[in-house]
């Protein structure tokens, strides 16, 4: 099992790095710039969330991880120049299952190291939405964690499945599957159809 997640890790670390790499394509970043913003995106909110829960940080003793962030920069930045331009949309699929992995596996740690259902959800928010949080600081964006729609609402629904699935005696596979699915067919969900939360009233 420790192996599995692992995998899912350097998975979600990957696409989570192809995100910020595209953020610093669309502004025009250097080299160095394209590596700083796919890595505060990539590690950024598992960094904060081993932080909270005062556990060591997964990526300290872990040299995989940094390997896969480059690896995506490479391919990424390879892409982009021979096609010359990237969709937009591109950049809202890469986040969304970055959104999936990384929702679930904050809710599964919280849990392993004894929090409670409600802690492990929010911190499976914080592993998932902070480090695009910070990208799109970094990038002078509007974070998408504050205008996006369902983005963390997205993740918290995924980490509910996932308490739930646990709680009612799913398998761990299979709950950690469940959880991804609902988190990513959700925000796909909510693109597609342009789905909000709204509380303001505006004139348009």
């Amino acid at each position: 099992m420790t192996e599995l997640y692992h995998w899912f890790d350097l998975i979600g670390i990957a696409v989570f790095a192809v995100s910020g790499t595209l953020i610093a394509y669309d502004k025009k970043m250097d080299g160095f710039g394209v590596v700083v913003l796919a890595t505060v995106t990539a590690i950024g909110g598992g960094t904060l969330r081993d932080l909270i829960l005062d556990v060591p940080v997964f990526w300290l003793h872990e040299q995989s991880f940094f390997w896969a962030i480059l690896g995506s920069v490479f391919i990424t930045t390879r892409l982009i120049n021979n096609q010359r331009s990237i969709p937009f949309y591109t950049l809202q699929i890469a986040d969304a299952f970055g959104l999936a992995f990384f929702a679930v596996m904050g809710t599964q740690k919280a849990m392993l190291v004894g929090m409670p259902n409600t802690t492990a959800v929010i911190m499976g928010v914080i592993t998932a939405c902070f480090g695009g949080l910070i990208r799109d600081v970094l990038a002078g964006n509007i974070p998408m964690l504050l205008k996006g729609e369902l983005y963390a609402i997205a993740c918290i629904a995924g980490g509910v499945v996932y308490t739930l699935a646990t709680f009612l005696g799913l398998t761990t596979e299979l709950s950690m599957i469940c959880a991804m699915l609902m988190t990513l067919l959700l925000r796909l969900a909510a693109l597609k159809w342009q789905l909000t939360l709204h509380v303001f009233k505006y004139p348009d």
